[in-house]
């Protein structure tokens, strides 16, 4: 389409924003390899496309009044037969929620120390029912697999809940859960990026909060 009218265009973009005096959209995504967020402006040309990566967007509200007309496009056989075919399918060994389509997550950093500790999270995901999350951190060093990396180069989340524990919260994972309603941070460093974005801050061992935490919820909750 950006081709057919002659326009450039952003993929996969993190936050969309309009300057006030030129009008120009300006289009903010990761680059180079998720290690900077570049802004992208295009002054020369209209219209000014964008597409905007899954999640960054809460959902509009529901509005029953609006209707639509909808036209049905008769399609040839051939533009509907594939060319590629699956060989198998895997299934990823896991009882844990889609951290994309979750409405709570608890994600772990590099402040669990060791893999083995991600344990203590899932202890908690799974008296809330929460997906499981992870720091890009985490994820590098084998702690935990890829599709439960949030952040730039991960997946972009928009949960009701977020609970990050022993994550510091570099731009690169802010980017990718700042959206989240209600964001509750457990770090021991008092000046950890994340704070900055939580609307809850506990400033102190996530090793040691996140089982009491548990039970607490456990009592609440009746699990």
């Amino acid at each position: 389409m950006a081709v057919s009218v002659n326009a450039g265009l952003t993929a996969d973009c993190t936050g969309l924003a309009i300057d006030p005096e030129t009008r120009n959209l300006l289009q903010t995504r990761p680059a180079f390899g998720g290690n900077i967020m570049a802004t992208i402006v295009t002054p020369d040309h209209r219209p000014q496309m964008a597409t905007v990566r899954h999640k960054v967007m809460k959902e509009a509200e529901v509005d029953p009044s609006r209707t639509g007309e909808v036209i049905r496009v008769a399609l040839t056989a051939d533009l509907l037969s594939s060319r590629t075919r699956r060989l198998r399918y895997v299934a990823e060994e896991t009882s844990t929620v889609n951290i994309a389509e979750a409405n709570i997550l608890v994600s772990g950093g590099r402040g669990l120390q060791k893999p083995e500790n991600f344990a203590v999270i899932a202890e908690l995901a799974k008296v809330l029912k929460a997906g499981i999350g992870a720091s890009r951190a985490a994820v590098d060093a084998n702690w935990i697999a890829y599709s439960h990396q949030v952040g730039q180069t991960g997946k972009t989340v928009c949960p009701k809940l977020y609970i990050a524990c022993g994550i510091s919260g570099q731009i690169q994972h802010l980017a990718g859960m700042s959206s989240a309603e209600t964001i509750v941070a457990i770090n021991r460093d008092a000046d950890a990026p994340i704070f900055s974005v939580a609307t809850y801050g506990v400033v102190g061992d996530a090793l040691e909060i996140i089982p009491k935490l548990t039970a607490e919820c456990k009592k609440i909750l009746g699990r």
